[in-house]
């Protein structure tokens, strides 16, 4: 902690010095914490202050050394490029001499997470950050430390252990892991569902997690890539520390589906701090189509396909989506195969089995595994084909539970009492259908048993991906050594027989398995029948199809890959101008374009000041009005705003809408002077005693009688939505119907629409929830082309310009303000503030953040034409409008 204040210290004083800018520190950088607006130019040169990780906790001299020279950043340093690699558990074995007290570590070569680093060039430093499986005591930790680091290059969190416990036994395991895989965690009689403490015990963990991946980080170019359900907070945590720091994440369980995931209580939470990564992978389009699917339900987020990448924009960022099932380390399988004792164990599996038909299965011991379902199968292939009792074996291998509880101890209980039942009803002395293989078994026995197998069965009603088939596969192709215990030759065939459950993450790729519903007894009886009854050319075909995928798609292909589409979701970091917001895990990064900026209302009243002649645009819902807003009239203090602005004989002040002009002539019948251009500019009025003028465009109203009648059946059909009919345009709403089926009818609407109206003068729009049809060449930038027009053509050519809108119609009103900077028609350039309401991806180069604000803007700059006549004008200051606007 005294490093860490210290560190803060030093930051502050940098601050001080520069006084012109914000130097970003990358390592305890909790003074960003205490800001929730903190504003990063990506434009900027980045003062990278690279650290030496001596050991965790610890911070080298060279992290002080600073240079007035941007242009040398780095260039004093040299340091590997570096991919730290988060996981729950670091993929260690751990073992303590009891005689000396001594811990030794090595890396168990059979984690995924150790496999993927083969797949980074050698300039690459890999460091893994993750908890121990073994409890470390306090004053042992500092010294353990130090020696992962300096001989693995890993950096162990040394999580509480009661943290430990309530983080990942607790929250983890007791709720997401269930949730996770389609099980809702409500047990009345347990009491309350939802422990609020233990959620706050994974936020803890996930802070402690961050801390410890950003004592890595040593350049702007390394790459954190956080790994499964465990840390999915992480990606916030780290966010919040660096701006653009690279994150990736994995999702290695599945992802499921929205009315599922809905039930979590904190559900916001974990999606937010999901989308605060660059890159979020999933092992199959189903878990990716769930996330989607939550992401626009519950946060109203759109997501679009681009060049074959699926991003999700989330205020102005990109954040991609990789679709990519994790692969094997084929060289580590072969190399195991190759082994005297794998080559032994093969031999006297085949001796012992000979003649038989070997069913394979190798599962954890959990309640999604399906192992009894598989037995039941199995029970009743043996019943219904007598032929086949005592030349079917089922090998069931079970590997130690990685969780306790009442769930799994019945789970055990019952697959031993099938087991039981089954070689009771149909074994004898020298024959049992089911061999329960229930103890921890030498990873070289496993690979003699997939090689000596001819059949391997995965049977869960749930996984994420479950590798033991393609690990199967690659031991079915064999090598030199067990040809010639088998006493064949090169050309001989190589064969596998697969039987999947529909459920498992592996299912999609394995086009040649036979797949079942594992909850079927009849369909798993079934499978194990066409195994038994497959030839050995149809096996050839199969295991040939499975081989030539899975010896491509390898664990160096998966982590490659994923790689590689983390730096292209990174290449925008560069080139955007960024804003931090919300507190928590509420905590979101705002991205956008180098220009855009937040309206004061000092420099607009400076502007409005000057100007001789002014033309103001308003859009009115979501602009004026909060669009959350029921009451949607004008208030009291709205009309007299609005009545100030349009007495300045400078001014002329237009309302434009898309709403109908009998509405909004009703509620601002109070305003005079104020212009209305109602329906996206098809009906405009200058003022209250002139008439209305009507677009030419669309007069023949035919094409309305070719509409309605097809907005009808979508109307009768989607239940919630609406026609809102105008004079203009036919509007369709589909706010209130279901999400996902409300946009696809929408789709198909437009479609529908475009085809019956192809040769009529109008055109198909979908907006916000919306599909509308209006003639052509009725916008509201054309209405503010044709005010400003006739502006110029009276001799009032306006030199200061301004609108403010919301949403995507007034996009069309930004660009006809930011283009009238350039028309020759103009005898001097106006100056142009075209503002939109938040920050957002916008062509309008102004924002505020809320409704209020554009009150409070527009408040202001009334004190200006308040003041207008009096002798003191020129000494109105900005003092004088702030307080007038407050």
């Amino acid at each position: 902690m005294q490093i860490e204040n210290g560190y803060c210290e030093r930051a502050q004083s940098l601050i001080m010095l520069a006084n012109s800018r914000i130097t970003v520190l990358k390592s305890y950088s909790n003074f960003l914490d205490m800001s929730n607006e903190d504003v990063f130019d990506f434009q900027q040169p980045f003062r990278s202050l690279p650290h030496v990780v001596t050991f965790p906790g610890i911070i080298s001299n060279s992290d002080w050394e600073t240079t007035n020279d941007d242009d040398s950043i780095g260039s004093a340093h040299s340091y590997f490029k570096r991919k730290i690699v988060a996981a729950n558990f670091l993929p260690l074995n751990c073992m303590k001499d009891e005689a000396t007290g001594q811990w030794s570590f090595a890396m168990d070569d059979d984690q995924l997470l150790v496999q993927l680093k083969d797949s980074y060039p050698i300039e690459n430093e890999v460091i893994y950050v993750g908890s121990l499986k073994v409890q470390v005591d306090p004053s042992e930790q500092d010294q353990v430390a130090q020696k992962l680091f300096k001989e693995l290059k890993c950096i162990p969190t040394f999580l509480p252990a009661d943290l430990q416990q309530q983080f990942y036994h607790g929250f983890c395991k007791q709720l997401l892991w269930p949730l996770f895989h389609y099980m809702l965690p409500i047990c009345h009689d347990k009491g309350e569902p939802f422990d609020r403490s233990l959620f706050q015990s994974y936020v803890r963990a996930n802070k402690i997690f961050a801390d410890k991946i950003m004592e890595a980080v040593n350049s702007d170019d390394d790459c954190v890539w956080v790994h499964d359900y465990h840390l999915m907070l992480v990606p916030t945590f780290l966010r919040k520390k660096l701006h653009r720091i690279k994150v990736g994440f994995f999702l290695h369980s599945p992802f499921p589906s929205s009315e599922i995931y809905r039930t979590l209580p904190v559900r916001d939470k974990i999606l937010k701090a999901l989308l605060n990564a660059d890159l979020i992978g999933f092992q199959t389009f189903d878990y990716a189509r769930h996330f989607l699917s939550c992401c626009s339900r519950l946060l109203g987020l759109t997501y679009e396909s681009k060049r074959g990448h699926v991003v999700i924009e989330y205020f102005g960022r990109m954040v991609s989506l990789k679709i990519l099932a994790v692969g094997v380390h084929v060289g580590r399988l072969e190399s195991m195969l190759k082994l005297p004792a794998t080559i032994s164990k093969v031999q006297e599996i085949e001796n012992r089995y000979k003649g038989k038909l070997v069913m394979l299965g190798v599962d954890d011991m959990d309640i999604f595994k399906g192992i009894s379902l598989k037995f039941l199968g199995l029970e009743l292939l043996l019943e219904r084909t007598p032929m086949l009792r005592g030349k079917v074996v089922l090998v069931q291998i079970v590997n130690p539970a990685r969780s306790t509880g009442k769930d799994v101890e019945e789970a055990i209980k019952e697959a031993a009492s099938v087991a039981e039942r089954i070689n009771d009803k149909y074994g004898s002395a020298d024959y049992k259908p089911v061999v329960l293989i229930d103890y921890l078994i030498p990873f070289y026995e496993k690979i003699a048993f997939y090689a000596a197998s001819d059949c391997c069965i995965v049977n869960a009603v749930r996984d994420g991906m479950n590798l033991i088939p393609y690990e199967y596969t690659v031991c079915r192709q064999g090598n030199e050594e067990i040809d010639k215990l088998r006493g064949f030759d090169k050309s001989s065939p190589r064969t596998s027989t697969l039987i999947v459950s529909e459920f498992v993450g592996c299912s999609p790729s394995l086009s040649g398995a036979i797949r079942v519903n594992p909850w079927s007894v009849e369909d798993v009886a079934d499978a194990f029948y066409s195994a038994a009854d497959l030839t050995q050319y149809e096996k050839k075909l199969r295991h040939e199809k499975h081989y030539r995928y899975v010896s491509s798609h390898d664990v160096a292909y998966w982590a490659c890959s994923f790689d590689q589409d983390l730096e292209r979701a990174c290449k925008e970091h560069y080139s955007q101008r960024c804003w931090t917001t919300g507190f928590g895990l509420n905590f979101r990064v705002i991205a956008l374009s180098p220009g855009f900026r937040r309206l004061s209302l000092e420099h607009l009243a400076s502007s409005y000041k000057k100007a001789n002649r002014r033309a103001i645009f308003l859009d009115y819902d979501g602009t004026l009005v909060p669009q959350s807003s029921l009451n949607k009239a004008p208030s009291a203090e709205l009309i007299s705003i609005l009545n100030n602005l349009c007495n300045d004989m400078k001014n002329t002040v237009f309302i434009v809408s898309g709403r109908g002009r009998d509405s909004l002539s009703e509620w601002f019948a109070s305003c005079e002077n104020l212009g209305i251009a109602s329906e996206h500019g098809y009906f405009i009025r200058w003022n209250k005693a002139a008439e209305w003028e009507t677009s030419s465009s669309g007069l023949d109203s035919e094409w309305k009688l070719i509409s309605e009648p097809v907005m009808e059946v979508y109307k009768e059909t989607t239940d919630g939505s609406f026609i809102e009919p105008k004079e203009s345009a036919l509007v369709w709403h589909y706010q209130n119907t279901d999400h996902d089926f409300g946009s696809c009818q929408a789709k198909e609407l437009v479609s529908h629409l475009e085809r019956v109206l192809a040769n009529e003068p109008v055109v198909v729009k979908h907006g916000h929830q919306i599909v509308e049809v209006k003639p052509q060449g009725v916008s509201k930038g054309t209405a503010v082309d044709k005010i400003i027009g006739t502006l110029v053509s009276n001799g009032e050519a306006p030199d200061f310009l301004m609108c403010i809108g919301n949403d995507l119609s007034d996009e069309d009103m930004f660009e006809s303000i930011n283009n009238a900077t350039s028309r020759a028609v103009f005898p001097a350039i106006p100056e142009a503030f075209a503002c939109s309401v938040g920050p957002k991806a916008s062509k309008a180069k102004y924002y505020v953040d809320s409704c209020s604000e554009v009150i409070r803007l527009l408040k202001g700059v009334t004190a200006v034409s308040f003041q207008k006549d009096t002798v003191n004008h020129s000494h109105v200051t900005s003092k004088d409008i702030l307080e007038v606007a407050s």
